[in-house]
């Protein structure tokens, strides 16, 4: 057994804990919105269409803000197909998956589901194929209470009081070759900064949202960070980051240790946007928008989701439903963790996606919806962290990865709420086979108790929920702890997440 020692101070804090961090992503794309979160002939719709089971369980998942429309999707769409009476919609080519949108949901109708779940809207722009002037009649139907051509047509359309969208994306992922409309970082910047002042001139209190890379992984990484902020500094307030993990080769030790990848890539942008401050004399600091990151199978897409016949245009086909196992749960609950750790500079993030498509939650059509492992971690961090991000001393044993060198075979992070006094503590074991015994040093925090201990875990880290078994794995209440004065012991299975409330 390993053993290792935590220490909780609350002086030392790293920043706050922004409830935008939560946040999560809904792209037309498989069956994210048709057959996910609207189904209009399920036994559970309401009188919009929508799945009612769905809306329960994005309430418990506790998702602040959804970033919309796309996605890869976004920078092919005409926002104005999405609205106005449902029979006059076109129907449209999606290049970017290879299917057929029906624009049965577009702004308004979503924007009243989240209303029902309580989140709210992250609209991204389509920077790909269009530019300045849709980004600009999008905002005035958006945003503008009436008066205008345009925020009479969406008064005319059903929806009296404006949406009112204060963060907007101003393209997605303008590095990619993948993408409509791609090009330099220069080119974009430009056009990002354009599209910015322009937005500003209706609005100045939006908040802005700049495509930075899609992957810390691209040729580009980093100058095209620099390029982008050397053209738009002054203008956005965020540089967005992207990040997909999945094992390869079977080597689950350096899939374990994601989240140093994650802690390396959020270090290294803020690296980049300080650097570009510091030339431009500037006193505004960047924020970092990681509204993109999750487990993804990406070769499995590639290999069998992928659509090539040239003829074949689906509607809603069946992509990217990746089932999750607790491995991926583990994992994914680190990345949370590395999300957490940067508070100071991370101050909104968007787990992609929220149904069906790489998501926490399932549905079949005409059936029920069910909880993914991902769902628990998600979950449980969303209610529990509040007040400000702590900076730990974690001294705990070593193990080597392929890919990222001797890492910490622990994972930690802790946050402290001053009003009430509560400290969540969020913990991964990265090890494969051993359980490791934690110290909590938590005399600076008086005297505390342990509130609640849980753990997601399992004998067989492949196990997963399913259709046919929805409930095979679920958080678990672990009894492992000791509270003696000053300090809390706890055990931490391997391939485990646990979370420990302390009050």
């Amino acid at each position: 057994m390993k053993r290792a020692h935590l220490t909780i101070d609350p002086h030392f804090v790293v920043g706050p804990v922004q409830r935008r961090l939560f946040g999560s992503f809904v792209e037309h794309l498989g069956r994210c919105v048709y057959d996910g979160i609207y189904e209009p002939g399920h036994p559970s719709a309401d009188q919009d269409g929508y799945r009612t089971d769905v809306i329960e369980l994005v309430r418990e998942l506790g998702v602040s803000t959804i970033r919309y429309p796309g996605g890869n999707f976004v920078s092919g769409y005409r926002w104005e197909d999405g609205v106005g009476p449902r029979d006059e919609r076109p129907r449209r080519l999606d290049l970017a998956w290879h299917s057929t949108e029906t624009n049965e949901v577009g702004l308004d109708e979503f924007a009243s589901w989240l209303r029902k779940v309580g989140s709210d809207l992250m609209y991204a722009v389509n920077l790909g194929t269009r530019g300045v002037q849709e980004a600009l009649d999008v905002l005035e139907y958006a945003n503008i209470r009436s008066g205008t051509a345009l925020s009479d047509r969406r008064v005319a359309n059903g929806t009296a009081e404006p949406h009112d969208i204060r963060m907007w994306c101003l393209g997605n992922e303008m590095d990619g070759p993948w993408q409509l409309g791609h090009g330099s970082a220069e080119e974009y910047g430009r056009l990002a900064s354009k599209t910015a002042r322009a937005m500003r001139q209706i609005d100045p209190g939006l908040e802005l949202v700049a495509c930075g890379s899609s992957s810390a992984h691209m040729p580009t990484f980093g100058a095209w960070e620099r390029a982008v902020l050397e053209e738009a500094y002054d203008d956005v307030d965020y540089i967005s980051c992207h990040a997909y993990y999945e094992p390869k080769n079977d080597d689950y030790g350096s899939f374990l240790a994601s989240g140093v990848d994650m802690d390396r890539f959020i270090d290294s942008v803020v690296a980049t946007a300080d650097h570009v401050k510091a030339v431009r004399g500037s006193d505004k600091t960047m924020f970092i928008s990681f509204d993109e990151w999750n487990v993804w199978y990406l070769s499995r897409y590639d290999e069998v989701d992928r659509i090539t016949d040239v003829h074949d245009w689906p509607v809603a086909p069946r992509l990217l439903e990746d089932v999750y196992s607790v491995v991926d749960a583990v994992v994914f609950g680190s990345l949370l963790i590395s999300l957490i750790r940067h508070a100071d500079r991370v101050t909104s993030a968007s787990l992609a996606q929220l149904v069906n498509v790489i998501a926490p939650i399932m549905t079949e059509p005409g059936g029920p919806a069910w909880r993914q492992t991902t769902f628990f971690p998600f979950s449980v961090t969303s209610a529990l962290a509040s007040g400000v991000t702590l900076e730990l001393k974690l001294d705990c044993p070593t193990y080597s990865t392929a890919l990222y060198g001797d890492v910490p075979i622990v994972d930690a992070v802790a946050t402290h709420d001053p009003e009430s006094g509560d400290t969540a503590v969020f913990l991964v074991n990265r090890s494969l086979d051993e359980e490791v015994t934690l110290e909590i040093d938590t005399s600076i925090l008086g005297d505390v108790s342990v509130r609640s201990f849980r753990t997601l875990h399992d004998e067989d880290i492949h196990a997963v929920n399913s259709l046919s078994d929805q409930d095979r794995v679920r958080l678990r209440e672990n009894e492992s702890t000791r509270a003696t004065a000053g300090a809390v012991t706890v055990t931490l299975p391997p391939v485990s997440w646990s979370a420990l409330t302390l009050a």
